[in-house]
């Protein structure tokens, strides 16, 4: 096909998606005990509206006790998952933009503070905070409470925690799911041996460190349509020595492609603030590269891609099938627009704002 690769289809499992570009999760901190509410509504309607080939919801927690903040939104009960159909209700009145949600468990990263109001981790007693797990006792930073770490029943729970959340995202209709297996949540507490400490058939080896984040991959899957998309997200790197490596992110790609992966999104460190991060345009492109090299599903870059040149060569060149845009589109909602004109491609927009179209790009948006 000619034109920019960026603004050609792309198959997700069995779902068609218009372009490359994925709106990436970005937990917004505003829900009430785990709901989604007007806020979402808002914000998600907007971003709905961007053109992107894909929106995928923030981080939603399969249990309480796995969200980030108090103000995290959860689908773990029956008020969370009726929250999210309403706010689901109203963006798919106006949009017929695919849908992704992000299922997570934060672990030892849990129990924190809304970020603008410092974001430490607040003590298990505090009306906010509660007790973390891990998959051992070493907490995130020395100031933070340590968690406790997953005996079986509890390694049983979350695992069942996020079957259950894949059937309620199946009952919304939601078009696919990525499991959140970076950042230093938990699934990725489990892969690093930085926060993996044990001796049991859970830590040690690398095939034991992934035991658990591919049997929650299994569960997942298991739970949900088959015919519909399941993807992850990792971080191809903790930026310290001795910690998660891309050596390691490969054997795991090639590990979860072996199970019907369908995607997977290469993102990087959040594990230990020891970090050295090269921050950069693009900083985490060649993560993704050596991924894309070594799997044949399809793999997601992202970080710091904000011009639409560099995200057009990213898939131009085959460093990545799709690029994830996140803090860049909170800040210009039409950024898929401004990347259609810019490269002479064509976008989706509502028919309500076809007139907005510039006179100096008469075929930026496609024929409704």
């Amino acid at each position: 096909m000619s034109g920019p690769k960026l603004f050609q289809p792309i198959t997700i499992g069995e779902k068609s998606l218009s372009n490359r570009i994925v709106i990436a999760p970005m937990c917004q901190y505003s829900a009430e005990g785990g709901a989604m509410n007007d806020w979402h509504l808002i914000h998600y309607g907007q971003l709905a509206l961007s053109g992107a080939g894909v929106l995928t919801l923030e981080a939603s927690a399969v249990e309480p006790q796995g969200r980030i903040t108090y103000g995290d939104v959860g689908l773990y009960d029956d008020a969370t998952e009726a929250a999210m159909k309403r706010v689901l209700e109203g963006v798919r009145r106006w949009s017929d933009m695919p849908i992704a949600i992000q299922l997570a468990h934060a672990g030892r990263k849990a129990s924190c503070e809304v970020p603008w109001k410092g974001g430490k981790q607040v003590p298990p007693n505090d009306a906010n905070g509660w007790q973390t797990v891990s998959a051992s006792a070493l907490p995130f930073a020395a100031t933070d409470n340590a968690p406790q770490a997953l005996d079986e029943a509890g390694l049983a729970r979350i695992k069942a925690a996020f079957a259950q959340a894949a059937k309620r995202s199946a009952r919304l209709g939601i078009d696919a799911i990525q499991i959140h297996s970076a950042h230093g949540y938990l699934l990725h507490q489990f892969l690093s041996p930085l926060s993996n400490q044990r001796t049991d058939s859970y830590g040690g080896s690398l095939e034991n460190r992934m035991r658990f984040p591919l049997e929650v991959f299994d569960a997942v899957r298991a739970a949900y349509p088959s015919e519909r998309a399941v993807s992850v997200r990792v971080s191809g790197s903790d930026w310290v020595e001795g910690g998660w490596d891309i050596e390691s992110t490969i054997a795991f790609a090639k590990a979860l492609e072996a199970r019907g992966c369908s995607a997977i999104h290469i993102s990087s460190g959040g594990l230990d603030p020891r970090q050295q991060i090269p921050p950069g345009p693009g900083y985490q492109v060649p993560l993704a590269r050596a991924v894309k090299q070594a799997v044949t599903m399809p793999v997601v870059a992202v970080g710091l891609i904000t011009d639409y040149d560099h995200a057009e060569s990213i898939v131009a060149t085959g460093d990545a099938d799709m690029v994830a845009i996140a803090r860049g589109i909170l800040y210009d909602p039409r950024w898929p627009w401004h990347a259609a004109a810019h490269l002479g491609a064509q976008v989706k927009a509502a028919p309500q704002y076809l007139r907005s179209q510039p006179a100096r790009y008469r075929d930026l948006f496609a024929k409704p």
